[in-house]
């Protein structure tokens, strides 16, 4: 707290300087002195102290004049009136005009301290209220700033961490950071998740003069939990160094910023991972189905993964009738592009239709329908797949000699099956297994050169939509007992 200011208004020189040495300056006061009243007066309107002491007779202006004067004017300042007249009558008049007491001459230094010390009370708890209240307003300014500021921390806060662009978010950071901060320069830097070293990534700055102040540099990490994933550096080209209110604020944007980048980093990796899953997806089955599966598949990667599922599938098992004698009697070069021609044939039929080729074995060809996505119509779908594989193989004929023309025998059965992927995460196979699989491709085997045989469960679910015939029980290898079969004599466009 400054020191107290007594003005002393005194037309003795020698009391001036009595009062000044002896009593004020002594207990720690300041002291400005008026040879008269009229000097008094203006002392004491143009630089109001905290007390006056005043004499009573003074030429030019009375003590009381003086006090009367500022009185009018609305001054407030305590005053102790030094005087000989120690009369009643002066003591009612004076303290009309506010003053706080009055004292004799001659007077001891004491008497005066007690009575200067009385006076100023008043005025020590009045300027303690005003230090107390302007201490409040501070306070209340303070406050109201650090609202907005977290206000403006929240706002950007809440930007940053709806940003789906990395670069808009990244620049979106600095720029609060050097707004909130009030900093010159700010560069945000992010560990590259491959090499873990810190790089650059946005770097701004405000126009300043740098040569004309010292660089005060401050950093923060970007961290959420225990995972560092950048940091964040500030410089102000300033005398001071950063206060822990800006230590405190560039933290607090840091938090922010670090969820905000840390969340973008795990979209990104959830995107990667979803197109691995994809490309994942086309490994295993673009060469296998039909490109509509494929895409339906890519919609659904939770469904390529290793084991299988039971499952009711059509399965179409197509072999070249007489192959091996003809593999006897063909160059090797000429018998693989003869037999790639078929098989290109069976595949493009298959294909057409949806079903997923299982695998090509030598001369012959496995496929099933109904999965890896589910079909309504799979056993019209694969029957359609054998009769229009018949039809392909002649237009195969008008391309070959007589001597290379080859028929495919074909069965169709159903049943359940279990489907999935077989083999290891490094190489899988989509396959079918179980009796149904077995029960085809027994069919298959029982029909000759351009023959298509059917289950009966087959034909049940088809025979509106093909013309057939019974070919009578047959006994199917592995099979206990014997089975209705069912020869595709056409297929027609739609249900008859």
């Amino acid at each position: 707290m400054d020191k107290l200011r007594v003005l002393v208004i005194d037309d003795s020189q020698q009391i001036r300087d009595f009062v000044a040495e002896y009593v004020l300056i002594s207990q720690g006061y300041e002291v400005e002195m008026a040879k008269d009243g009229v000097e008094g007066l203006h002392m004491a309107l143009t630089h109001p102290p905290d007390l006056i002491l005043t004499d009573f007779e003074m030429p030019r202006m009375t003590g009381p004049e003086v006090l009367r004067e500022l009185n009018q004017r609305g001054s407030k300042i305590p005053a102790i009136l030094m005087t000989s007249h120690g009369s009643e009558e002066v003591a009612i008049e004076v303290f009309r005009l506010g003053v706080q007491d009055y004292i004799n001459k001659p007077f001891m230094p004491e008497d005066m301290i007690k009575a200067i010390e009385k006076a100023l009370s008043m005025a020590r708890l009045k300027r303690e209220k005003e230090e107390l209240t302007n201490r409040v307003i501070r306070a209340n300014k303070d406050m109201e700033l650090r609202l907005n500021e977290l206000n403006i921390l929240y706002q950007v806060g809440k930007s940053i961490t709806t940003m789906m662009n990395p670069r808009q978010m990244l620049e979106r950071i600095v720029d609060a950071v050097l707004f909130v901060v009030k900093a010159d320069e700010c560069v945000l830097a992010l560990i590259d998740p491959k090499t873990g070293e810190l790089k650059e990534h946005v770097k701004k700055g405000r126009s300043a003069n740098k040569n004309q102040f010292e660089t005060q540099l401050f950093s923060v990490p970007l961290q959420v939990g225990q995972k560092v994933v950048g940091n964040l550096s500030v410089s102000k080209h300033v005398k001071k160094d950063f206060s822990s209110h800006d230590d405190h604020l560039l933290r607090m944007l840091a938090d922010y910023a670090a969820i905000a980048i840390h969340n973008l980093q795990l979209v990104y990796e959830l995107d990667l991972n979803k197109e691995r899953e994809k490309q994942q997806i086309r490994g295993v089955f673009e060469r296998y189905v039909a490109p509509t599966v494929v895409q339906q598949m890519l919609a659904h990667p939770d469904l390529v993964k290793l084991g299988g599922t039971r499952e009711t599938v059509s399965v179409l098992f197509a072999d070249v009738r007489g192959f091996s004698t003809f593999s006897n009697r063909t160059a090797p070069e000429m018998l693989v592009k003869i037999l790639n021609l078929y098989m290109q044939a069976a595949a493009n039929v298959i294909l057409d239709e949806e079903g997923t080729l299982d695998k090509f074995m030598g001369d012959a060809v496995m496929a099933f329908f109904n999965a890896p996505l589910p079909q309504p119509d799979f056993a019209l779908r694969a029957v359609r797949a054998a009769w229009n594989l018949c039809q392909a193989v002649k237009n195969v004929h008008v391309q070959l000699p007589k001597e290379y023309h080859l028929n495919f025998g074909v069965g169709v059965g159903m049943g359940e099956a279990v489907v999935g992927n077989i083999g290891t995460p490094q190489m899988m196979n989509f396959t079918v297994m179980g009796d149904a699989v077995n029960k085809s491709k027994r069919l298959q085997e029982n029909a000759k050169g351009g023959q298509i045989l059917i289950s009966a469960e087959v034909y049940n679910l088809v025979k509106d939509y093909i013309r057939g015939r019974s070919v009578g029980n047959i006994l199917l290898k592995g099979q206990k007992k014997a089975e209705l079969v069912y020869e595709v004599l056409a297929v027609n466009d739609s249900a008859s």
